[in-house]
């Protein structure tokens, strides 16, 4: 978004949650900033900045708003940039401790180049980005869970209390126990459960992403109704179970975990946004689709439809390499028995909940004849063997700003994943807004065309939000009384 003074203060103005997110506003009489929904009483134009980031409203030297809370603002979406893409490589990776160095590595460039680009596309540099965000996610642990503040420090990605008090009260003028004393306790779930919630720019097709769920749910690992999302969760060494639902009077979704997760608090909040596209930006994403005339109908029967996103790229690819020439019921029967067969127990849990989904490093270490044993052909079974080997080996991390069709490339290196497969996990898991399965049957179906040529040539106008017009259609053949046998996995 190009920070037009006049138009961001409009959207202040008015409050419009639309815009929440996309930038935040810093007031020169009070030294706070705010998002744009802030209830506060309206600064004047004089007095008010405008920030493309947090980051930059704390470098310029604005406390964030205790009433608003800027850390709980949904995100940017899916950038185009690779500046874009590298700033939420950072902002993912904060709270883990990493230096520099280390980030840079991740990205593919070294820490100079890594500077270089930050600070020309956005003013800052790196370790600014990530002090930034580790303050701001401890900032809401203090004011959302009762977790103890040597926890908070690390789980943040501080790696002493003193550091964390020191650097806090530096930057916000007051001590963390000073905010947490400040900060309403109602949803503080004491015991074993903690609790957090996800802020989304409205509107958000709920039910939508449900019923996508609630058919492909994976039996044991998870478990899906009309209202709430529930699974297993394992990220590193901790494990656990979580569920989500829908707050009717907040644009938010309300997580409960259990507290073996909170040492990966940050990871898992990050998995869930990708989950449910909470950072996409419907209004941007249907204007531009709803100038088409196939997709205006469904753009306007069902408002802000996100992308069902993945828990992981592995686990995605193993869904798809599942289902390939099978239906959907078919392919979650298969799931189960994977998960049952090859997934750890998870004693203790709720919601029916069993299993952890399996890992790479377990099954790559089968062989495909055992593999085959839960119904699978024998070809299939190997091909799940190489996708396990090749995630084991870290061939599925791609860093920011690898294109579309490189990563497909690499994708359909793997033996026995093709082309739909590709885009598919690239459409759902890798995250590329323009990512289209022209293949597609039920694509084809929806779009009234026999052929994949000709389905690209239609989709050249939907750029670059193919995957979300691919999502839409996907929707029209479920609104239909005979979708099932045309519908993805």
């Amino acid at each position: 978004m190009i920070l037009d003074f006049d138009s961001c203060y409009r959207a202040l103005a008015a409050r419009d949650p639309r815009f929440d997110g996309l930038f935040f506003v810093g007031v020169r009489t009070t030294g706070i900033y705010c998002r744009s929904i802030c209830a506060a009483r309206k600064p004047r134009a004089p007095s008010c900045r405008f920030f493309a980031s947090a980051a930059a409203a704390e470098q310029a030297g604005f406390r964030p708003c205790l009433r608003c809370r800027p850390e709980v603002a949904p995100g940017k979406g899916s950038g185009f940039s690779l500046e874009e893409a590298i700033f939420r490589k950072l902002q993912s990776r904060a709270p883990h401790g990493d230096s520099v160095e280390k980030l840079a590595a991740l990205t593919g460039f070294s820490s100079r180049q890594m500077r270089r680009l930050l600070q020309k596309a956005f003013g800052l540099a790196p370790i600014e980005i990530l002090q930034t965000e580790r303050l701001l996610f401890a900032k809401r642990l203090l004011q959302e869970t009762g977790l103890p503040m040597h926890d908070v420090a690390l789980n943040s990605g501080f790696r002493s209390l003193r550091r964390f008090n020191t650097l806090f009260l530096s930057r916000y003028g007051l001590p963390p126990n000073g905010l947490r004393r400040k900060a309403p306790s109602g949803r503080r779930p004491s015991g074993d459960t903690l609790e957090l919630r996800l802020a989304y720019r409205p509107p958000l097709a709920w039910r939508e992403l449900m019923t996508w769920f609630q058919a492909r749910a994976t039996r044991g690992v998870e478990a899906v109704t009309e209202t709430r999302y529930a699974r297993t969760a394992q990220i590193g060494e901790a494990r656990g179970w979580l569920e989500i639902h829908q707050l009717t009077r907040s644009n938010a979704l309300c997580l409960r975990l259990s507290a073996t997760l909170t040492p990966v608090l940050f990871p898992l909040v990050q998995h869930l946004r990708e989950l449910f596209d909470l950072d996409a930006d419907p209004d941007q994403i249907s204007s531009h689709l709803r100038q088409d005339e196939l997709l205006r109908p469904v753009v306007e029967r069902h408002p802000g439809l996100r992308i069902a996103g993945a828990w992981t790229v592995f686990e995605l690819g193993l869904r798809a390499i599942l289902g390939q020439q099978i239906s959907v019921p078919a392919a979650t029967t298969l799931a189960g028995r994977l998960a049952t067969r090859f997934g750890s127990r998870l004693p203790g849990s709720r919601h029916g909940l069993t299993h952890l989904a399996p890992t790479p490093e377990r099954l790559s270490t089968l062989d495909p004849s055992e593999l085959a044993t839960i119904g699978l052909p024998l070809a299939r079974a190997e091909t799940l063997c190489a996708w396990a080997q090749q995630a084991a080996q870290g061939a599925l991390d791609f860093p920011p700003g690898t294109l579309l069709e490189t990563a497909v490339r690499r994708l359909r290196e793997i033996r026995g994943i093709g082309d739909w497969t590709a885009h598919y996990i690239a459409l759902r898991a890798l995250r590329y807004p323009d990512a289209f399965p022209a293949a597609d049957l039920g694509l084809r179906r929806a779009a009234g065309l026999n052929h994949p040529q000709d389905l690209v040539a239609r989709s050249l106008g939907w750029r670059p939000w193919r995957a979300y017009a691919a999502v839409h259609l996907w929707q029209s053949l479920s609104d239909s009384k005979h979708a099932n046998s045309a519908l993805p996995f």
